[in-house]
């Protein structure tokens, strides 16, 4: 519902802005990646690796995996589109849901020694957000730098006093494009958001994922109703939210400070000096990761491109999981491509939403998927918020990029794309989980919905790239 009321408000503000123009899409050449023009480089603990050792490292990836050229494709685009590189040594941890998600979270912000950087679309003023402001205001007292950016839009709810306590102890708060034009640290541009969700503990440990500062995510989504106590299946006014989340320990972290202090830069929050918010990182784990940052101050989405590169590539699966489901015309070839090159591809959407509009625009473009070989699955018993994709069993990403219109035009998103089969070996296994909860959309049951759903999809359709 909260979300449903920004997205009204907002969308009642920038409706005449929108239909003064909208942006542009890239369009992404399926064979770019089949004539990379440098060789394939990665970096690790102590900056760029020689070829011969990035070359080793991409030969492991490929260990057991089926026959795909998605490794040379995609680390072609990386050299070609620019962005943060390919980075070893990284631990990565799938956290699923808010209750997993907040208890690590919390545990690395009470171990923080240094700085905490924290970027998020929504801070709820409810017991989620009190015990998180609570939390980073005693880092703060305790010699810990705490620098924060909220969304305007996103956490509207959210009065500026509540952050009053961290600003009188010292923190760094900013409100990112803030709604009152006064405010405005640039071209006043209320169409623009941050829709990000990062964490950063001393440079090391990022935090990122769809999960916003909320208490709908108190209750976990997989747990039977009967399995857990009263108090939590009663924490929260509304439907338990799923959703998925990162956490990533090792050298791929800096790239993920970088974005928080470009950003930072941006919106003219200030000189951030005096704390060693880069520290030198060791190696932590054996994962591949990429650290990827959309803005609309870039000329596209390049969490957009980067998606639409993978899905020309794969060869056996494309399984993605997104909570407002919009695709543009680029995104459905993409899509009903690889359907066509034999590939498994399926989309696992909401059976329910906090806005009825993106439901019906969204299930307006299943009977094309459909035609195009594409399974579609609704999640049932939780209101699916999760953006995630895995394709091939190699390629994984998790992030906060929704596949709707606003997400790649209009927002700041942040993303971490994973390479390598242990990783999506675990992705795998988490859209099992979630296919269980699910009910399959066929073609027979789609062709016999009502009258009336057809019209709201009609309906809803005409303001798809507005939403």
């Amino acid at each position: 519902m909260r979300a449903l009321m920004r997205r009204g408000l907002l969308l009642a503000a920038i409706t005449p802005l929108l239909l003064g123009g909208c942006g542009s899409l890239p369009r992404i050449n399926p064979d770019l990646a089949l004539h990379p023009s440098r060789p394939v480089r990665m970096e690790g603990a102590y900056g760029p690796l020689p070829s011969q050792q990035s070359k080793a490292i991409l030969a492991r990836l490929k260990l057991g995996a089926d026959e795909t050229h998605i490794f040379e494709r995609h680390l072609a685009l990386v050299q070609e589109m620019g962005g943060s590189p390919l980075v070893v040594g990284n631990k990565v941890e799938l956290l699923l849901d808010g209750p997993a998600t907040y208890a690590s979270m919390f545990a690395a912000i009470n171990a923080a020694r240094d700085n905490i950087n924290l970027e998020t679309y929504i801070l709820e003023p409810d017991e989620i957000g009190q015990s998180l402001v609570d939390a980073l205001l005693v880092r703060q007292i305790t010699g810990v730098q705490v620098n924060l950016i909220y969304d305007s839009v996103g956490s509207l709810s959210t009065p500026r006093e509540f952050f009053q306590p961290l600003v009188d102890a010292g923190a760094h708060v900013l409100e990112y494009n803030p709604v009152d034009p006064r405010k405005a640290r640039k071209d006043w541009a209320l169409n623009e958001r941050d829709h990000r969700k990062l964490l950063v503990v001393d440079g090391k440990i990022a935090y990122v994922g769809g999960i916003n500062i909320s208490s709908v995510y108190s209750s976990g989504s997989f747990a039977s109703p009967f399995s857990r106590s009263k108090k939590a299946r009663y924490a929260q006014d509304g439907p338990t939210w799923r959703d998925t989340h990162l956490r990533i320990e090792g050298p791929v972290a800096a790239d993920f400070q970088k974005l928080f202090m470009t950003t930072w830069e941006r919106q003219k929050g200030g000189t951030l000096r005096g704390r060693n918010y880069f520290p030198q990182l060791a190696t932590k784990g054996p994962e591949v990761v990429r650290a990827i940052g959309s803005s609309p101050d870039d000329p596209y989405s390049l969490m957009y491109a980067t998606l639409i590169s993978a899905i020309n590539s794969a060869e056996s699966q494309v399984y993605l999981t997104n909570a407002y489901f919009l695709p543009d015309p680029q995104l459905l070839a993409a899509l009903k491509g690889a359907a066509a090159r034999g590939a498994d591809v399926r989309l696992l959407l909401p059976g329910k939403s906090d806005s009825d509009l993106v439901l019906y625009a969204s299930r307006s473009f299943y009977q094309e998927l459909l035609d195009g070989g594409i399974r579609i699955y609704e999640r049932q018993d939780a209101l699916l918020h999760s953006k995630t994709a895995m394709i091939d069993g190699v390629w994984s990403a998790v992030g906060s990029t929704n596949l709707d219109w606003r997400s790649r035009l209009n927002n700041q998103e942040i993303d971490a794309v994973i390479l390598g089969q242990d990783f999506g070996s675990r992705m795998q296994a988490m859209f099992d989980q979630d296919l269980q909860a699910s009910r399959q959309i066929t073609r027979a049951d789609w062709e016999h919905r009502s009258l009336l759903s057809r019209l709201k999809e009609a309906g809803a359709r005409l303001w798809a790239r507005l939403l």
